[in-house]
């Protein structure tokens, strides 16, 4: 028995209910996709009727509380249908990464001990395959018109009853080093970060009944899979479903679907400035894009040019909700993401704090320690915990606060600025230099296309920094490239930030949000140093300038 907006399908009736003509769920018209190439919609009040179809067909198979059900399902409609369907039964659903390897897919269904495998026809017989490798080799479903899962095991791994702290989804986090950890995301997660969205403000305020949200970010992650997703129910909105990020057709799909909210990450920005103007820079009906990582010597001018704002803001899987700086003056020419704003149960309470989680001074950099504000539990609406890793959960919650390993400082306002990811810290010769700083210098040269800042290790000064770059068509890596983006860089930052090693690349590999994944640009045991087309630059990194 559950109770009015105790799980993500009980706030969906509700707004069935209430917005039953209003659209729910839209897919853009574009002729390049696979699927849907005219286009298709669905309201909230056909949405439920799908879902309570789908509800009854996985009940007639025996599914319901403790249960974990692994989909399939790319950034299609049916992820999110089957999503509330399973919702309701206290189901948890395991999303898969499509890009994932065999082995990758392995072991999320094998430590997740999901029980069955929802997948697009298309990857049917792939996954089939990879089920079978595994140690209780879960039966594989097809969607379609003819759904019919099979009965479901009889054990069921968990026990309880259907509520805020219940189980929703597995989500896995990409990892650099190791395997994924599972997060733990309950029911109050979902209700949190809707409220959430629903709450920005400021520019970002949205209308009830009215907002169409085009998010292009995969739904197996909680960006476009939880956050959007639940603020559109909240609020009777409609979220655009594009397959994926286009840059050619980006502002076309925008239009097309009549997005009035768009989502971004830094990548999207940076490739829409290059492209040429056009008549669709102004045509769209955009009221802000929201996101994260948009470089500050871009922010002004990409709203200058496409005349619509872009809102940063900060969160992680295990957050279940963030910052935002939607309010003016918003700061864009730093990398500014919001301030704690003190709602009891519902705002992030802060601190930074150095190596031994001793609070550093206001305005030095630290890593970000977040808890709920004015709540009994600081862990209300966050993860429950990494999937049988308590180690891991507990050193990320080491003395009641989640450390989430983002270097930031604040300064008297309370306003956040993020510097890095602890992993993207270069250390050289004592001096603390980030990956993110570099990278943004770098790209603001007009031979490079893309750039990746990394550490390399330094017989005498520890680290130094390294830089992989892409040059732009038309420019010629080499040793005249290479001095000239140290020149470029060392202009701008001080003497020890600018690469001491440049090396050329023809492309930077990316996970499916596409974030770079450093640690596959070189092979293993393979030291970049040592390549013939890797140039030392570091006899060039002098007080002064240039020897």
């Amino acid at each position: 028995m559950t109770t009015p907006e105790t799980t993500a399908a009980c706030v969906f009736e509700r707004s069935a209910e209430k917005w039953a003509d209003r659209p729910f769920l839209c897919v853009g018209p574009l002729a390049s996709r696979s699927y849907l190439p005219q286009g298709w919609e669905i309201t909230y009040g056909e949405a439920a009727k799908v879902v309570a179809d789908l509800r009854q067909r996985y009940v007639r198979a025996g599914y319901g509380f403790g249960h974990r059900v692994a989909i399939l399902l790319e950034n299609r409609p049916d992820f999110h249908l089957h999503f509330l369907a399973l919702n309701g039964l206290g189901t948890s659903i395991v999303p898969l990464n499509p890009d994932y390897r065999p082995d990758e897919s392995r072991y999320a269904i094998e430590h997740s001990e999901a029980c069955l495998i929802v997948a697009l026809p298309e990857w049917e017989k792939a996954i089939a395959e990879v089920a079978a490798t595994c140690a209780e080799r879960p039966a594989v479903v097809a969607i379609g018109g003819d759904f019919a899962p099979p009965p479901a095991p009889f054990k069921r791994p968990l026990s309880g009853e259907i509520g805020l702290r219940s189980e929703a989804s597995l989500l896995y986090t990409s990892g650099t080093t190791g395997r994924p950890k599972g997060c733990v995301i309950p029911n109050e997660y979902y209700r949190n970060v809707g409220r959430f969205y629903t709450e920005m403000g400021g520019l970002a305020t949205l209308r009830d009944g009215v907002e169409r949200v085009f998010n292009p970010l995969p739904l197996f992650h909680m960006n476009a899979g939880v956050t959007s997703f639940m603020g559109m129910i909240l609020k009777g909105g409609c979220s655009i479903l594009p397959d994926r990020f286009h840059p050619t057709s980006w502002w076309r799909e925008i239009i097309d679907s009549r997005a009035t909210v768009a989502h971004y990450l830094g990548v999207v920005p940076a490739m829409l400035m290059k492209a040429p103007p056009s008549p669709d820079d102004r045509a769209h009906g955009l009221k802000f894009c929201v996101g994260a990582g948009v470089e500050p010597e871009l922010h002004e001018p990409f709203e200058n040019r496409f005349g619509v704002p872009l809102i940063e803001l900060w969160g992680m899987t295990e957050t279940g909700g963030g910052f935002i700086a939607s309010e003016e003056p918003r700061m864009i020419h730093t990398r500014a993401f919001g301030r704690p704003l003190g709602r009891p149960g519902f705002d992030l309470d802060v601190r930074i704090v150095d190596r031994d989680d001793r609070d550093v001074p206001v305005g030095q950099q630290g890593e970000l320690l977040v808890r709920r504000h004015g709540t009994e539990d600081p862990r209300a609406g966050f993860f429950v915990e990494y999937l049988k890793n308590p180690q891991a959960t507990a050193e990320a919650w080491r003395g009641g606060w989640f450390h989430t390993g983002d270097v930031v400082r604040q300064d008297e306002t309370g306003m956040l600025f993020f510097v890095d990811r602890n992993k993207n810290i270069i250390r050289r010769s004592g001096e603390n230099i980030a990956a993110a700083e570099v990278e943004a210098t770098l790209l603001g040269h007009e031979a490079v296309a893309e750039v990746a800042v990394m550490a390399v290790a330094d017989e005498v000064r520890e680290e130094e920094v390294m830089a992989c770059i892409v040059p732009r068509a038309g420019f010629a890596s080499g040793d005249a490239l290479a001095l000239g983006l140290f020149d470029f860089a060392n202009e701008k930052l001080a003497y020890y930030k600018p690469p001491g090693w440049i090396v050329f690349v023809d492309k930077l590999p990316k996970t499916s949000t596409q974030k770079v994944q450093k640690t596959e640009i070189f092979g293993k045991n393979v030291d970049p140093k040592t390549l013939p087309h890797a140039f030392d630059l570091r006899a060039f990194k002098k007080r002064g300038g240039a020897p």
